[in-house]
């Protein structure tokens, strides 16, 4: 019996499992989801108009007066607040269409400082309308400027609020703030919740059709550059402050990077170990500890190829480590790390967004540059460019210091970059006051037909190894393989033919030395390697004799294909890729957050609990039919014994001829007298 009973139990698991969730949802849940509204506190229907709300409370105020009834404290607090939400007509729009009641504090605040007195007793009016200040609202978006206002690529960041939201108003200061660091990067717009449309258009949606804003007012979304609808809107779900939202519009809207922080302890290994030998180091002291702006993001992104940044965090304490590393005395201020050796060039004060940008740009590169793929056109050493003095320059130098990263290769890059500075410092100076050939050099530098420049032999071997085709050049390139690196010096002449076209033109190649001499470089080289001491004068004096001697010889025109430069640095995330309308891939964090607020919402749905009993009821009643029809007895289909004794009719055949009439044939038909005769034995 008992078998029995636990063998129903679990056959009817499922449509049991379901009514009790049903029965849990309409009860407790949807109770929780759904408390009851204003109106109800006051017995009218709902989004009854302001004279309904008034009468109502009238009705109930006669009945306290005459006695009839006596409310306690809490119901007298709940009927009163009502009726001040439901009588202040911006306070009930925002109800009645998005659901907002931000005094709802003030409503617990009461009903604790009022508890046990009597209602008489009790402070009225509970809440005070402050006149809406309209001198914090610009750039106000109506319904007309809507549709016009995406004409504009830049991504627009807009504000929801309401005129007498005493949260908005506190957010005033905040939101000019906002408006200023993002002036110039992207556009700034107001909407306020009487403009319903657009107030419903930016709004969310509950299961049930009810416009909501998460979080309440202030409510901030975004349009990405490119965004036209609210499908690709972004909604901000943080904490309203200046830093939180500058950082979620920075790297959500405008996916720019972060510039991260650093301790003394962690700036070090963290930052200047890490950051690639060509880049130019800058760093940001920061008395408040605020993210980076927009400018300094944008600044970054830019200019990935030549700098990475860093913040600090400026204490008082710390000053004297500050100043002995970098000569950095208060905050704010800004340093750029350069080549090694060289002292940091430090600015103070207070930082311009325009005043940032000029010195970034002054100071993007190293005193000594890099040659590396991004830069080889720019410096003038690419055989497929031009250069730097401009197309119509036949003849040009790229002076190159190679070497594995190192001391050698530092204290042979600060040599080169003396040699730089004395031939900028000489080549204002007259050929009769100073040497000849340094001077050569100078003017070739003034010029833009020569350029200094170092290389990472390591990393650019195929290149390094090009140049160095000499016995010992492992010392320079390539892999270390000896316990000393031997940093050299190379200088490669560049000429163009002054006759031929040099514009590609493609066509067929009809032979094996046309397709060949389609691959090789547009402009010749020959190249040097200089074998004196690291003496910056005698460096200089060589560099002039090689630019004299190319200037003056008639040297072969031979041109060959150069090995390509192998770029240094990956590719950051921001630029792979479009990245204006943002995708739907988010992080597994994002993606968690997002189903547990989806299941919240739907939690409030009214049609889940008639689903869940309606589900029950399907799977009983399917389960008892099953059951029902697995207990009926089963006829059998073979035939009895008695059946079998029973004599069967004998069955008839009959031949069905059709009604066409068929040719006799001897087959067919037999005569009735016909016998078969026998037959002999030969036969």
């Amino acid at each position: 019996m008992a078998g029995d009973y636990a063998a129903r139990i679990k056959a009817y698991a499922v449509p049991l499992i379901l009514f009790s969730l049903a029965m849990l949802y309409q009860l407790v849940l949807l109770p929780r989801s759904f408390p009851p509204s204003h109106y109800d506190v006051l017995g009218i229907k709902t989004y009854g108009s302001i004279e309904d709300v008034k009468e109502a409370y009238e009705n109930l105020e006669s009945k306290w007066n005459s006695g009839l009834e006596v409310p306690t404290t809490t119901e007298f607090i709940k009927i009163r607040y009502a009726y001040e939400i439901l009588t202040n007509p911006i306070w009930k729009r925002n109800y009645d269409v998005f659901g907002i009641d931000e005094q709802l504090h003030v409503l617990e605040k009461v009903s604790q400082q009022s508890a046990g007195e009597n209602f008489s007793n009790i402070v009225l009016p509970l809440l005070h309308a402050d006149a809406p200040d309209t001198d914090d609202a610009f750039n106000v978006i109506t319904s007309k400027d809507f549709q016009s206002m995406f004409q504009d690529p830049k991504p627009w960041l807009i504000q929801v609020y309401s005129s007498s939201s005493n949260r908005c108003a506190q957010f005033a200061n905040s939101w000019k703030r906002i408006a200023a660091l993002l002036n110039g990067i992207a556009n700034i717009g107001m909407v306020e919740l009487g403009e319903t449309q657009i107030a419903a258009y930016l709004a969310e949606r509950k299961p049930t059709g009810q416009f909501f804003f998460r979080n309440g007012l202030p409510s901030l979304v975004a349009f990405p550059s490119g965004c036209k609808t609210s499908n690709c809107l972004i909604r901000f779900q943080g904490e309203l402050s200046v830093d939180a939202v500058i950082d979620w519009f920075s790297t959500a809207v405008l996916n720019l990077p972060r510039i991260f922080y650093y301790s003394k302890e962690s700036l070090g290994p963290r930052f200047l170990a890490k950051s690639s030998p060509h880049k130019v180091r800058v760093i940001y002291f920061s008395k408040t500890g605020e993210r980076a702006t927009p400018v300094m993001r944008q600044a970054a992104k830019d200019y990935w190829n030549y700098a990475t940044f860093a913040c600090v965090l400026w204490r008082e304490e710390e000053f004297s480590i500050w100043w002995t590393t970098f000569r950095v005395e208060s905050a704010p201020a800004i340093v750029f790390l350069k080549d090694p050796g060289l002292k940091p060039l430090v600015y103070h004060g207070s930082v311009n967004d325009s005043w940032f940008l000029d010195v970034l740009k002054q100071n993007k590169q190293q005193e000594l540059p890099q040659l590396r793929s991004l830069t080889s056109k720019e410096l003038g050493c690419d055989a497929r460019g031009y250069s730097r003095a401009g197309h119509d320059t036949l003849t040009w130098y790229c002076a190159i210091l190679a070497g594995r990263l190192g001391p050698e290769l530092d204290s042979m890059r600060e040599t080169m970059r003396r040699v730089q500075e004395t031939l900028l410092k000489s080549s204002e100076l007259k050929a009769d006051s100073e040497d000849e050939h340094s001077i050569t050099a100078a003017v070739a530098l003034r010029n833009k037909r020569l350029s200094l420049s170092w290389i990472d032999g390591e990393v650019q071997k195929n290149y390094c190894f090009f140049y160095l085709n000499v016995e010992n050049s492992y010392e320079t390139c390539g892999p270390r393989r000896v316990p000393t690196d031997v940093p050299r010096l190379f200088i490669v002449r560049y000429e163009k033919n002054a006759t031929k076209d040099t514009a590609m033109v493609e066509k067929k190649a009809k032979s094996i030395w046309e397709f060949h001499q389609q691959e090789v470089d547009p402009a010749a080289q020959l190249s040097v390697t200089y074998n004196g001491s690291a003496e910056i004068s005698e460096i200089m004096q060589w560099i002039s004799n090689i630019i004299k001697d190319g200037d003056s010889r008639n040297l072969p025109f031979y041109r060959v294909k150069t090995p390509e430069l192998v770029p240094e640095d990956a590719e950051p995330f921001w630029s792979r890729g479009q990245q204006g309308i943002h995708s739907k891939s988010m992080g597994a964090k994002q993606k968690i957050q997002g189903i547990i607020i989806r299941i919240h919402d739907y939690l409030g749905d009214p049609r889940i609990g008639p689903a869940l009993l309606l589900g029950s009821l399907i799977s009983f009643g399917s389960i008892w039919l099953m059951r029902s029809q697995q207990n009926r007895p089963v006829q059998s289909s073979q035939p009895s014994q008695a059946d079998n004794d029973k004599p069967r009719p004998k069955e008839r055949r009959e031949r069905k001829v059709p009604n066409k009439d068929i040719p006799p044939s001897i087959t067919d038909l037999e005569p009735r007298d016909a016998y078969q005769m026998p037959l002999s034995d030969s036969d």
